[in-house]
């Protein structure tokens, strides 16, 4: 992944601050509103970023916050980053009781100073110095101040007025000073408002101030919480960065610079690697067939390890030496799959995506260093175009998952940035298809064979699973099904990497007890595998309705019934629909056949906030059909 620069502590403004004697800091002065809901309370929070120049931006930061339970207490923990480019030049702080009196101060001797290397990376250069109150009386109040000095400007410090839903704001500004001839860009998101301007022969000063802010309770199915939190954004035209200089006002500038300065130099291949990509696929006439048999070559030859040097994180090592040590992070195997690509003839676009579950894509109308964390691959190719995840040697061939879907993203190319906008995987793709064959007998147990077929983002369902030893994927699979004394034998899962790539679970299984009997009657849940959740219920709910991804699934259950067994008593086959989706559930007896029919649609969308009754009766609806009963009666 890309680096989060200075791992984006600017971002996390829950975790600043400083003293400042002459406000009050009483707890019992707190508004009594500002508590509701609340485990903490910013009082006051100064932020000040000074560009005084291009390779001299300073952060200050000063704040009161009063941890009202133990439930606020990660809240008075200060972690800042730091590396080369990045120093932490002062920290100082107070402890206050509740009644704002002082109880102990800290410096930046009493931070733990620690490496910030995560797991999966080989080589990183940045460093984390962290420190929490030991605090066990609540209320208290914690006042810090720091100053941090960039030596750039490429990625300057964000604000945010509230960035977590149990946290109230009395006050909070942010102050961003520059010279006046300085070209930056600025974005205010959900600030109602202007900013105070104020201006001199040395400096121009915007302020943004918000106060008497509530905490607010998490909502589920709530949406990205950059689409409803105030934050500020601000750029640089002229920029420097780790001895890299350019400017930019808009995408189309920002990819040609990353085109031009970090990748063009990065992507020469020795010849005899280029002869062997050409007698590679030599042979093969369609320019898809060559694209997917060099991707396989990646994929088999090399392996992802995340390296977080190399002008902050953002530019690859060389092509030449992936292919030496068959390793890199996700930029470098992406330059590296594009410099065999081209070796072949095969244009294709190095694309920056921000990445993970929640489909987030760059703004179209403000462009930025700091809105990706990854690099996929795009090739456009005359009658089709073909995207690469680089960093899995599993993941199939044009297939993106959940990570990278249906999202705006920004492609460096020689001409320019491009924004493009990477396929979704849609309600219907997304598909589970089970079957199961089963045998019930007279005493209530169950015995039989089932077979998943899972597409779209549902392919990834068992990621988890896939490459754990036998026993283990056993215990996994019990957490899955989550069915009393269910047990497993032959359980398999196959997938198949095509064009439409697809899951494949196999497994006989063997519940006992799973029906209960009384006398001469069983009590059967039909649908046995799977179930909807209820989801709980909200009150005045404030945020749109959310559901991030839509899915399909589709449940067929046969029940080889015991002799001489009827259904005596079942309910109505019901077919449900909503805006949010579709549901149907039917149960019927041919024979001595008993066969339980479910299908569930889940569409994605975003719906206003007084949807949410709507979908909560949608799923308590399917939820009691999921578990509704039916009585077979021997006869």
């Amino acid at each position: 992944m890309l680096k989060k620069l200075a791992l984006l502590m600017f971002l996390l403004p829950a975790l600043n601050a400083f003293p400042q004697g002459q406000i009050d800091y009483n707890t019992e002065n707190i508004p009594s509103d500002l508590k509701n809901r609340a485990s903490a309370v910013i009082r006051n929070m100064e932020t000040t970023v000074d560009m005084r120049s291009p390779e001299n931006v300073t952060l200050t930061v000063k704040k009161a916050v009063t941890i009202l339970n133990k439930n606020g207490s990660n809240r008075a923990a200060l972690a800042l980053y730091y590396n080369k480019s990045t120093a932490i030049k002062s920290i100082k702080g107070i402890i206050l009781n509740a009644f704002g009196m002082p109880q102990g101060k800290f410096s930046q001797n009493d931070f733990a100073d620690e490496s910030a290397v995560s797991d999966y990376s080989l080589f990183e250069d940045d460093r984390l110095k962290r420190y929490a109150p030991n605090v066990s009386s609540y209320p208290y109040t914690v006042v810090y101040e720091y100053e941090i000095r960039f030596k750039q400007n490429l990625i300057i410090p964000d604000w945010y007025a509230n960035p977590y839903a149990d946290v109230a704001v009395e006050k909070s500004s942010y102050t961003f000073i520059c010279k006046p001839e300085d070209q930056v860009r600025i974005k205010a998101y959900n600030f109602k408002g202007s900013p105070e301007e104020s201006r001199s022969e040395k400096g121009l000063s915007r302020t943004w101030k918000v106060s008497n802010i509530s905490a607010f309770k998490y909502e589920p199915y709530a949406p990205d919480p950059d689409s409803y939190l105030s934050y500020v954004k601000v750029a640089a035209t002229q920029f420097s960065y780790y001895g890299h200089k350019g400017n930019y006002k808009n995408w189309g500038e920002l990819g040609k610079w990353v085109y031009d300065d970090l990748l063009k130099s990065q992507q020469t291949l020795a010849p005899a690697t280029v002869e062997e990509v050409k007698n590679l696929v030599k042979d093969i006439e369609s320019e898809k067939d060559k694209v997917r048999k060099i991707y396989e070559y990646v994929q088999k030859k090399t392996r992802y390890i995340s390296v977080q040097v190399g002008i902050g994180g953002f530019q690859p090592f060389p092509a030449m030496d992936v292919q030496r040590l068959s390793y890199g992070d996700c930029k470098a195997l992406v330059n590296y799959t594009q410099s065999l690509l081209k070796a072949a003839g095969i244009a294709s676009d190095y694309c920056v995506v921000n990445a993970g579950n929640l489909r987030v894509g760059m703004d179209p109308d403000f462009a930025s260093m700091d809105q990706g964390n990854h690099i996929i691959l795009c090739v456009p190719l005359k009658t089709d175009t073909i995207w690469l995840e680089c960093t899995s040697q599993d993941t199939p061939f044009g297939y993106l998952g959940t990570f990278t879907d249906g999202r705006t993203v920004l492609a460096c190319t020689e001409s320019g940035g491009k924004l493009l906008r990477t396929p979704a995987l849609s309600t219907a793709v997304n598909l589970l298809e089970r079957k199961a064959v089963l045998t019930l007998d007279a005493d209530g147990n169950i015995t039989g064979k089932l077979q998943t077929d899972l597409r779209g983002s549902q392919y990834d369902n068992y990621n988890d699973l896939v490459h754990e030893p036998y026993s283990e994927q056993l215990k996994l699979l019990k957490k899955e099904y989550d069915i009393d004394n269910i047990d497993f034998n032959n359980f398999k899962l196959a997938q198949k990497k095509d064009d439409h790539p697809v899951t494949t679970e196999t497994l006989e299984l063997n519940i006992p007890n799973y029906a209960p009997k009384t006398n001469n009657r069983v009590y059967l849940i039909p649908n046995v595998f799977n179930k909807a959740s209820i989801i709980p219920e909200v009150r005045n709910r404030t945020l749109p309705v959310y559901i991030n991804r839509g899915y399909t699934d589709v449940d067929e259950v046969i029940y080889n019934l015991p002799q001489k067994y009827a259904i005596e008593a079942k309910p109505d086959n019901r077919v449900i629909t909503s805006a949010f989706g579709s549901y149907s559930f039917s149960v019927k007896q041919e024979g001595d056949k008993l066969i339980c029919n479910r299908r569930l649609v889940l569409n994605n969308g975003i719906y206003p906030p007084e949807k949410y009754a709507e979908l909560m009766r949608f799923f308590s609806d399917v939820n009691g059909y999921d578990n509704s009963k039916i009585i077979l009666k021997a006869n």
